[in-house]
Protein backbone atom coordinates (compact mmCIF):
# COMPACT_ATOMS: atom_id res chain seq x y z
CA UNK A 1 0.00 0.00 0.00
CA UNK A 2 1.36 3.39 -1.04
CA UNK A 3 1.87 6.17 1.54
CA UNK A 4 2.33 9.71 0.20
CA UNK A 5 2.74 13.10 1.88
CA UNK A 6 1.70 16.12 -0.19
CA UNK A 7 4.23 18.29 1.68
CA UNK A 8 7.21 16.28 0.46
CA UNK A 9 9.27 17.37 -2.54
CA UNK A 10 8.82 14.04 -4.32
CA UNK A 11 5.03 14.13 -4.05
CA UNK A 12 4.14 15.63 -7.48
CA UNK A 13 5.81 12.93 -9.59
CA UNK A 14 4.69 10.18 -7.21
CA UNK A 15 1.07 11.32 -7.37
CA UNK A 16 1.23 11.71 -11.15
CA UNK A 17 2.42 8.11 -11.36
CA UNK A 18 -0.54 7.05 -9.21
CA UNK A 19 -2.97 8.93 -11.46
CA UNK A 20 -1.49 7.48 -14.63
CA UNK A 21 -1.07 3.91 -13.39
CA UNK A 22 -2.97 1.52 -15.60
CA UNK A 23 -4.93 -1.23 -13.85
CA UNK A 24 -6.62 -2.52 -16.97
CA UNK A 25 -5.71 -5.75 -18.69
CA UNK A 26 -2.89 -5.89 -21.22
CA UNK A 27 -2.99 -5.91 -25.00
CA UNK A 28 -3.43 -9.69 -25.09
CA UNK A 29 -7.02 -9.16 -23.93
CA UNK A 30 -7.75 -6.95 -26.94
CA UNK A 31 -6.35 -9.58 -29.31
CA UNK A 32 -8.23 -12.43 -27.66
CA UNK A 33 -11.51 -10.51 -27.62
CA UNK A 34 -11.18 -9.62 -31.29
CA UNK A 35 -10.76 -13.31 -32.08
CA UNK A 36 -13.83 -14.25 -30.01
CA UNK A 37 -15.97 -11.61 -31.70
CA UNK A 38 -14.82 -12.78 -35.13
CA UNK A 39 -15.75 -16.38 -34.25
CA UNK A 40 -19.20 -15.42 -33.04
CA UNK A 41 -19.85 -13.35 -36.16
CA UNK A 42 -18.74 -16.22 -38.40
CA UNK A 43 -20.11 -19.25 -36.53
CA UNK A 44 -23.00 -17.87 -34.46
CA UNK A 45 -24.48 -20.32 -31.96
CA UNK A 46 -21.71 -22.88 -32.50
CA UNK A 47 -19.05 -20.43 -31.35
CA UNK A 48 -21.08 -19.33 -28.32
CA UNK A 49 -21.70 -22.96 -27.35
CA UNK A 50 -18.04 -23.92 -27.67
CA UNK A 51 -16.83 -20.89 -25.68
CA UNK A 52 -19.46 -21.42 -22.99
CA UNK A 53 -18.33 -25.02 -22.58
CA UNK A 54 -14.71 -23.89 -22.48
CA UNK A 55 -15.07 -21.07 -19.95
CA UNK A 56 -18.20 -21.93 -17.93
CA UNK A 57 -18.03 -25.73 -18.20
CA UNK A 58 -21.61 -26.43 -19.23
CA UNK A 59 -23.67 -27.17 -22.33
CA UNK A 60 -27.11 -26.43 -20.91
CA UNK A 61 -29.82 -24.62 -22.81
CA UNK A 62 -28.95 -20.95 -22.69
CA UNK A 63 -32.43 -19.64 -22.06
CA UNK A 64 -33.52 -19.69 -18.42
CA UNK A 65 -37.33 -19.87 -18.29
CA UNK A 66 -38.92 -16.76 -16.85
CA UNK A 67 -41.04 -19.07 -14.68
CA UNK A 68 -37.79 -20.21 -13.04
CA UNK A 69 -36.89 -16.58 -12.33
CA UNK A 70 -40.32 -15.95 -10.85
CA UNK A 71 -40.01 -19.08 -8.70
CA UNK A 72 -36.65 -17.83 -7.43
CA UNK A 73 -38.28 -14.52 -6.47
CA UNK A 74 -41.21 -16.24 -4.77
CA UNK A 75 -38.85 -18.55 -2.90
CA UNK A 76 -36.69 -15.83 -1.36
CA UNK A 77 -36.65 -15.45 2.41
CA UNK A 78 -38.85 -12.53 3.44
CA UNK A 79 -35.93 -10.30 4.46
CA UNK A 80 -34.10 -10.76 1.16
CA UNK A 81 -37.23 -10.10 -0.86
CA UNK A 82 -37.94 -6.98 1.19
CA UNK A 83 -34.39 -5.77 0.56
CA UNK A 84 -34.70 -6.28 -3.20
CA UNK A 85 -38.08 -4.55 -3.22
CA UNK A 86 -36.73 -1.57 -1.29
CA UNK A 87 -33.81 -1.22 -3.68
CA UNK A 88 -36.07 -1.55 -6.72
CA UNK A 89 -38.48 1.13 -5.48
CA UNK A 90 -35.68 3.60 -4.77
CA UNK A 91 -33.86 2.95 -8.06
CA UNK A 92 -37.08 3.36 -10.04
CA UNK A 93 -38.00 6.60 -8.25
CA UNK A 94 -34.59 8.15 -8.86
CA UNK A 95 -34.48 7.23 -12.54
CA UNK A 96 -38.03 8.39 -13.19
CA UNK A 97 -36.79 11.87 -12.32
CA UNK A 98 -33.98 11.54 -14.88
CA UNK A 99 -36.29 11.00 -17.85
CA UNK A 100 -35.94 13.87 -20.33
CA UNK A 101 -39.15 15.67 -21.21
CA UNK A 102 -40.52 15.97 -24.73
CA UNK A 103 -40.68 19.50 -26.07
CA UNK A 104 -42.92 21.16 -28.67
CA UNK A 105 -42.88 24.89 -29.35
CA UNK A 106 -43.20 27.56 -32.03
CA UNK A 107 -40.37 30.06 -32.28
CA UNK A 108 -40.48 33.73 -33.25
CA UNK A 109 -40.40 32.87 -36.98
CA UNK A 110 -43.46 30.66 -36.67
CA UNK A 111 -41.42 27.48 -37.03
CA UNK A 112 -42.55 24.54 -34.93
CA UNK A 113 -39.63 22.72 -33.29
CA UNK A 114 -39.41 20.02 -30.69
CA UNK A 115 -37.93 16.80 -29.46
CA UNK A 116 -39.52 13.46 -28.69
CA UNK A 117 -37.75 10.90 -26.48
CA UNK A 118 -38.28 7.15 -26.81
CA UNK A 119 -36.51 4.09 -25.48
CA UNK A 120 -34.59 1.88 -27.89
CA UNK A 121 -36.25 -1.24 -29.25
CA UNK A 122 -33.96 -3.70 -27.45
CA UNK A 123 -31.22 -3.60 -24.84
CA UNK A 124 -28.79 -6.24 -23.66
CA UNK A 125 -27.93 -6.24 -19.96
CA UNK A 126 -24.69 -7.88 -18.85
CA UNK A 127 -24.63 -9.12 -15.26
CA UNK A 128 -21.35 -10.52 -13.85
CA UNK A 129 -21.39 -14.04 -12.54
CA UNK A 130 -17.78 -15.04 -12.02
CA UNK A 131 -16.14 -13.90 -8.76
CA UNK A 132 -19.50 -13.05 -7.22
CA UNK A 133 -23.16 -12.60 -8.08
CA UNK A 134 -24.63 -9.12 -8.21
CA UNK A 135 -28.43 -8.91 -8.01
CA UNK A 136 -27.95 -5.19 -7.43
CA UNK A 137 -26.45 -4.87 -10.93
CA UNK A 138 -29.57 -6.55 -12.33
CA UNK A 139 -31.76 -3.87 -10.77
CA UNK A 140 -29.40 -1.01 -11.64
CA UNK A 141 -29.47 -1.90 -15.33
CA UNK A 142 -32.92 -3.34 -15.97
CA UNK A 143 -34.98 -0.83 -14.02
CA UNK A 144 -33.65 2.32 -15.77
CA UNK A 145 -34.22 0.58 -19.12
CA UNK A 146 -37.80 -0.17 -18.11
CA UNK A 147 -38.27 3.43 -17.01
CA UNK A 148 -36.94 4.61 -20.37
CA UNK A 149 -39.47 2.44 -22.19
CA UNK A 150 -37.14 -0.13 -23.79
CA UNK A 151 -39.36 -2.74 -25.46
CA UNK A 152 -37.18 -5.87 -25.15
CA UNK A 153 -34.70 -6.49 -22.34
CA UNK A 154 -32.30 -9.42 -22.70
CA UNK A 155 -30.13 -10.25 -19.69
CA UNK A 156 -26.99 -12.35 -20.09
CA UNK A 157 -25.02 -13.73 -17.17
CA UNK A 158 -22.31 -16.39 -16.97
CA UNK A 159 -23.22 -19.45 -14.89
CA UNK A 160 -20.08 -21.45 -14.01
CA UNK A 161 -20.87 -25.15 -14.15
CA UNK A 162 -24.38 -24.18 -15.23
CA UNK A 163 -25.38 -22.98 -11.76
CA UNK A 164 -27.42 -19.77 -11.82
CA UNK A 165 -27.54 -17.64 -8.68
CA UNK A 166 -31.11 -17.57 -7.31
CA UNK A 167 -30.81 -13.94 -6.20
CA UNK A 168 -29.79 -12.88 -9.71
CA UNK A 169 -32.75 -14.75 -11.19
CA UNK A 170 -35.07 -13.25 -8.57
CA UNK A 171 -33.84 -9.74 -9.37
CA UNK A 172 -34.40 -10.38 -13.07
CA UNK A 173 -38.01 -11.32 -12.37
CA UNK A 174 -38.54 -8.33 -10.10
CA UNK A 175 -37.06 -5.89 -12.63
CA UNK A 176 -38.93 -7.32 -15.62
CA UNK A 177 -36.39 -9.02 -17.88
CA UNK A 178 -37.93 -10.36 -21.09
CA UNK A 179 -35.26 -13.04 -21.55
CA UNK A 180 -32.44 -14.39 -19.38
CA UNK A 181 -29.54 -16.24 -21.02
CA UNK A 182 -26.86 -18.25 -19.21
CA UNK A 183 -23.97 -17.03 -21.34
CA UNK A 184 -21.21 -14.58 -20.48
CA UNK A 185 -17.85 -13.17 -21.45
CA UNK A 186 -16.90 -11.50 -24.72
CA UNK A 187 -18.94 -14.13 -26.59
CA UNK A 188 -22.15 -12.95 -24.92
CA UNK A 189 -21.41 -9.32 -25.83
CA UNK A 190 -20.70 -10.33 -29.43
CA UNK A 191 -23.91 -12.39 -29.63
CA UNK A 192 -25.95 -9.43 -28.37
CA UNK A 193 -24.30 -7.04 -30.80
CA UNK A 194 -24.36 -9.12 -33.97
CA UNK A 195 -27.00 -11.74 -33.24
CA UNK A 196 -26.77 -15.49 -33.82
CA UNK A 197 -29.12 -18.11 -35.15
CA UNK A 198 -31.02 -18.11 -31.83
CA UNK A 199 -30.22 -14.69 -30.32
CA UNK A 200 -31.69 -11.54 -31.79
CA UNK A 201 -29.34 -8.53 -31.80
CA UNK A 202 -29.99 -5.55 -29.53
CA UNK A 203 -29.47 -1.82 -29.94
CA UNK A 204 -27.61 -1.04 -26.70
CA UNK A 205 -25.48 -3.10 -24.31
CA UNK A 206 -25.03 -2.03 -20.70
CA UNK A 207 -23.61 -3.43 -17.51
CA UNK A 208 -20.25 -4.10 -15.83
CA UNK A 209 -17.96 -7.05 -16.40
CA UNK A 210 -14.36 -8.20 -16.34
CA UNK A 211 -11.60 -6.99 -18.65
CA UNK A 212 -12.80 -9.22 -21.53
CA UNK A 213 -16.36 -7.93 -21.24
CA UNK A 214 -15.21 -4.32 -21.10
CA UNK A 215 -12.97 -4.80 -24.13
CA UNK A 216 -15.75 -6.54 -26.04
CA UNK A 217 -18.06 -3.60 -25.40
CA UNK A 218 -15.34 -1.28 -26.64
CA UNK A 219 -14.92 -3.28 -29.83
CA UNK A 220 -18.64 -3.57 -30.68
CA UNK A 221 -19.35 0.11 -30.01
CA UNK A 222 -20.69 1.63 -33.19
CA UNK A 223 -22.49 -1.57 -34.12
CA UNK A 224 -24.47 -1.04 -30.91
CA UNK A 225 -24.51 1.69 -28.32
CA UNK A 226 -22.92 1.04 -24.94
CA UNK A 227 -23.20 2.73 -21.58
CA UNK A 228 -19.43 3.00 -21.08
CA UNK A 229 -16.26 0.92 -20.92
CA UNK A 230 -16.14 0.35 -17.17
CA UNK A 231 -12.81 -0.69 -15.76
CA UNK A 232 -11.73 -1.72 -12.24
CA UNK A 233 -13.76 -0.21 -9.42
CA UNK A 234 -12.50 2.78 -7.42
CA UNK A 235 -13.20 4.58 -4.16
CA UNK A 236 -11.63 7.75 -2.78
CA UNK A 237 -12.36 8.81 0.80
CA UNK A 238 -11.62 12.32 2.10
CA UNK A 239 -11.74 12.15 5.88
CA UNK A 240 -10.61 14.10 8.92
CA UNK A 241 -9.40 12.63 12.21
CA UNK A 242 -12.82 12.78 13.88
CA UNK A 243 -13.98 9.68 12.00
CA UNK A 244 -13.98 6.13 13.32
CA UNK A 245 -10.96 4.49 11.64
CA UNK A 246 -12.74 1.12 11.52
CA UNK A 247 -15.61 2.66 9.55
CA UNK A 248 -13.25 4.30 7.07
CA UNK A 249 -11.34 1.03 6.69
CA UNK A 250 -14.61 -0.76 5.90
CA UNK A 251 -15.45 1.87 3.30
CA UNK A 252 -12.05 1.50 1.63
CA UNK A 253 -12.43 -2.28 1.49
CA UNK A 254 -15.97 -2.05 0.07
CA UNK A 255 -14.39 -1.76 -3.37
CA UNK A 256 -11.09 -3.55 -2.75
CA UNK A 257 -12.94 -6.84 -2.25
CA UNK A 258 -14.48 -6.65 -5.74
CA UNK A 259 -11.34 -7.38 -7.73
CA UNK A 260 -7.53 -7.43 -7.32
CA UNK A 261 -7.33 -4.47 -9.71
CA UNK A 262 -9.78 -2.28 -7.75
CA UNK A 263 -8.38 0.83 -6.07
CA UNK A 264 -9.01 2.44 -2.67
CA UNK A 265 -7.46 5.78 -1.69
CA UNK A 266 -7.71 7.81 1.53
CA UNK A 267 -6.94 11.53 1.77
CA UNK A 268 -6.61 12.89 5.29
CA UNK A 269 -5.04 15.88 7.04
CA UNK A 270 -4.31 13.89 10.21
CA UNK A 271 -1.17 11.72 10.23
CA UNK A 272 -2.16 9.84 13.37
CA UNK A 273 -5.57 9.05 11.86
CA UNK A 274 -3.85 7.77 8.70
CA UNK A 275 -1.90 5.30 10.84
CA UNK A 276 -5.08 4.20 12.62
CA UNK A 277 -6.87 3.56 9.32
CA UNK A 278 -3.93 1.58 7.96
CA UNK A 279 -4.01 -0.61 11.08
CA UNK A 280 -7.81 -0.92 10.88
CA UNK A 281 -7.60 -2.09 7.27
CA UNK A 282 -5.15 -4.82 8.28
CA UNK A 283 -7.50 -5.98 11.03
CA UNK A 284 -10.54 -5.88 8.77
CA UNK A 285 -8.84 -7.83 5.98
CA UNK A 286 -8.52 -10.91 8.19
CA UNK A 287 -12.30 -10.98 8.73
CA UNK A 288 -13.27 -10.97 5.04
CA UNK A 289 -14.22 -14.05 3.07
CA UNK A 290 -12.74 -12.11 0.15
CA UNK A 291 -9.45 -11.46 1.98
CA UNK A 292 -7.16 -12.67 -0.81
CA UNK A 293 -8.77 -10.41 -3.41
CA UNK A 294 -9.08 -7.40 -1.10
CA UNK A 295 -5.53 -7.74 0.20
CA UNK A 296 -4.07 -7.85 -3.30
CA UNK A 297 -6.11 -4.80 -4.29
CA UNK A 298 -5.06 -2.86 -1.18
CA UNK A 299 -1.40 -3.80 -1.39
CA UNK A 300 -1.02 -3.26 -5.13
CA UNK A 301 -3.33 -0.30 -5.76
CA UNK A 302 -4.31 1.23 -2.41
CA UNK A 303 -2.95 4.53 -1.10
CA UNK A 304 -3.10 6.78 1.94
CA UNK A 305 -2.24 10.40 1.18
CA UNK A 306 -1.52 13.01 3.83
CA UNK A 307 -2.53 16.55 2.82
CA UNK A 308 -2.04 19.84 4.72
CA UNK A 309 -5.78 20.60 4.58
CA UNK A 310 -8.77 18.73 3.23
CA UNK A 311 -9.35 21.61 0.79
CA UNK A 312 -5.94 20.78 -0.69
CA UNK A 313 -7.20 17.27 -1.45
CA UNK A 314 -9.91 18.43 -3.86
CA UNK A 315 -7.68 19.28 -6.88
CA UNK A 316 -6.01 15.90 -6.39
CA UNK A 317 -9.38 14.17 -6.24
CA UNK A 318 -10.36 15.86 -9.51
CA UNK A 319 -7.24 14.49 -11.16
CA UNK A 320 -8.20 10.98 -10.03
CA UNK A 321 -11.85 11.50 -11.12
CA UNK A 322 -12.94 8.55 -8.97
CA UNK A 323 -15.92 6.33 -9.55
CA UNK A 324 -16.96 6.78 -5.90
CA UNK A 325 -16.04 9.65 -3.58
CA UNK A 326 -16.80 9.94 0.13
CA UNK A 327 -16.53 13.29 1.91
CA UNK A 328 -16.48 12.02 5.49
CA UNK A 329 -16.57 15.30 7.41
CA UNK A 330 -19.07 17.04 9.67
CA UNK A 331 -19.99 19.66 7.05
CA UNK A 332 -19.33 18.26 3.57
CA UNK A 333 -21.02 21.04 1.58
CA UNK A 334 -17.97 23.36 1.23
CA UNK A 335 -15.87 20.47 -0.08
CA UNK A 336 -18.72 19.18 -2.23
CA UNK A 337 -19.02 22.57 -3.94
CA UNK A 338 -15.43 22.27 -5.16
CA UNK A 339 -15.66 18.76 -6.65
CA UNK A 340 -15.73 18.72 -10.46
CA UNK A 341 -14.92 15.15 -11.42
CA UNK A 342 -16.45 12.15 -9.68
CA UNK A 343 -19.09 9.52 -10.34
CA UNK A 344 -21.16 9.30 -7.16
CA UNK A 345 -20.41 11.43 -4.10
CA UNK A 346 -21.37 10.41 -0.56
CA UNK A 347 -21.75 13.31 1.85
CA UNK A 348 -21.07 13.15 5.56
CA UNK A 349 -19.72 10.71 8.12
CA UNK A 350 -22.74 8.42 8.02
CA UNK A 351 -23.09 7.88 4.25
CA UNK A 352 -21.00 4.84 3.31
CA UNK A 353 -20.42 4.09 -0.36
CA UNK A 354 -22.17 0.73 0.05
CA UNK A 355 -25.47 2.63 0.31
CA UNK A 356 -25.02 3.63 -3.32
CA UNK A 357 -24.22 0.08 -4.36
CA UNK A 358 -27.60 -1.14 -3.18
CA UNK A 359 -30.40 1.14 -2.02
CA UNK A 360 -29.40 4.79 -2.47
CA UNK A 361 -31.22 5.12 -5.77
CA UNK A 362 -28.60 6.64 -8.14
CA UNK A 363 -27.02 4.11 -10.46
CA UNK A 364 -23.93 2.23 -9.37
CA UNK A 365 -22.76 1.61 -12.95
CA UNK A 366 -20.31 4.52 -13.24
CA UNK A 367 -17.31 5.74 -15.24
CA UNK A 368 -13.93 4.51 -14.03
CA UNK A 369 -10.30 4.87 -15.02
CA UNK A 370 -10.06 8.68 -14.76
CA UNK A 371 -12.87 9.10 -17.29
CA UNK A 372 -13.19 12.83 -16.62
CA UNK A 373 -14.86 13.56 -19.94
CA UNK A 374 -17.60 11.02 -19.25
CA UNK A 375 -19.18 12.73 -17.47
CA UNK A 376 -17.46 16.16 -17.34
CA UNK A 377 -18.66 16.65 -13.75
CA UNK A 378 -20.11 14.62 -10.90
CA UNK A 379 -23.19 12.56 -11.75
CA UNK A 380 -25.05 12.15 -8.47
CA UNK A 381 -24.75 12.40 -4.73
CA UNK A 382 -26.23 10.93 -1.58
CA UNK A 383 -26.27 12.38 1.92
Amino acid sequence: MLRLDASQADFPPAFTALVNARREADSDVSRDVAAIIARVRAEGDAAVADLTQRFDKHDLLWSIPLDECRAALDGLPADLRAALNLAAVRIRAYHEKQKPEDSDSVDATGTRIGARWRGVDAAGIYVPGGRAAYPSSVLMNLIPAKVAGVERLVMVTPTPDGEANPLVLAAAALAGADAVLRIGGAQAVAALAYGTQSIRPVDVITGPGNAWVAEAKRQVYGVVGIDMVAGPSEIVVVADGANDPDWIAADLLSQAEHDPTSQSILFTDDAAFADKVAAAVERALTTLSTEATARTSWQDNGAIILVPTLDAALPLVDRLAPEHLELAVADPEPLFAKVRHAGSIFLGRHTPEAVGDYVGGPNHVLPTGRARAFPPACRCWIS
